[in-house]
């Protein structure tokens, strides 16, 4: 993600980029893992094969395409319009994933408020699934194995403060570089970090308990389905909100900021802070209710 860079008087004219092979080579990545996802689908493992060029590919296309644009943000070439487009699309992008997980947790209220209530009324319990109610956690009327549900008030609580930490500590990260005070923003921000990812192995401590003890499954039903493919989604979203405030850190190390010109660093904790909010929706709706 690039930033903005303090511009005096009027703008002459838009940074237009040099000719660069970075989006067909991002279009080749997606179309050799997809390809690769359909081998593996029909039973061929050489799919693998595939799929982990295309992503090697991928990494490869976005750590040369985000250098670039990082060196053209510190040669000053960008200025108050490229600022106005970086935010748009950051902007945009974060409405997105939104809509993104607004899909998921729609699917969570349907089989919560819609279809479990429905299959357990009299024409359906009668006709084909005697005995079955319209409780939740439910995991449908056709799952016969036993399973417990993720209590709320242990590991997922331990997260929620966690991440509701994290969202203070980077906000105290933008307070110092607002103030140009670089030990505190590195300390802060390493922070911020260090409790994304110690919620992300107490997750993957939770999803080995939910497997072992309690046996909740990808495969348990509606309730599975939507629990792991929430949490999981989530889970990867806070991995890459990580990743990416770690590269701010490193430049943050480098002296790439200043307070006037640092978007990259306000983008990527507008993403944390969407991680956050997404996550007390979870809690609530996934864990607590």
């Amino acid at each position: 993600m690039a930033h903005s860079a303090p511009t005096h008087g009027k703008q002459a004219h838009y940074a237009v980029p040099q000719p660069m092979p970075w989006p067909v080579m991002g279009s080749m990545s997606l179309f050799m893992m997809a390809l690769g996802a359909v081998f593996l689908f029909n039973g061929t493992n050489a799919g693998w094969v595939g799929i982990a060029a295309g992503f090697m590919l991928l990494l490869y296309m976005m750590v040369r395409w985000f250098g670039d644009v990082i060196a053209e943000s510190e040669g000053g070439k960008y200025g108050r319009w490229e600022d106005v487009s970086f935010r748009w699309g950051m902007s945009l992008f974060i409405f997105s994933e939104v809509m993104f997980f607004g899909g998921f947790f729609g699917a969570l209220f349907w089989a919560r408020v819609i279809s479990v209530p429905d299959l357990s009324s009299i024409e359906h319990n009668a006709l084909l699934w005697p005995g079955f109610s319209s409780h939740w956690p439910s995991a449908g009327p056709n799952f016969i194995e036993q399973f417990q549900s993720m209590a709320a008030w242990g590991l997922p609580a331990l997260n929620t403060a966690l991440l509701l930490s994290s969202g203070v500590t980077v906000t105290f990260a933008h307070f110092a570089l607002l103030r140009n005070d670089r030990p505190k923003l590195l300390v802060w921000l390493a922070l911020t970090v260090a409790l994304g990812v110690t919620f992300l192995g107490v997750q993957a401590y939770e999803y080995g308990h939910a497997y072992r003890d309690l046996n909740l499954k990808l495969t348990t039903g509606v309730y599975g389905t939507t629990f792991f493919m929430l949490t999981g989604f989530h889970g990867f979203h806070v991995t890459i909100g990580a990743i990416m405030l770690a590269v701010i850190w490193f430049r943050c190390l480098r002296g790439h900021f200043k307070p006037d010109h640092h978007f990259a660093f306000e983008g990527v904790a507008w993403y944390w802070h969407f991680v956050d909010v997404v996550w007390l929706g979870l809690f609530v709706f996934v864990y607590w209710l």
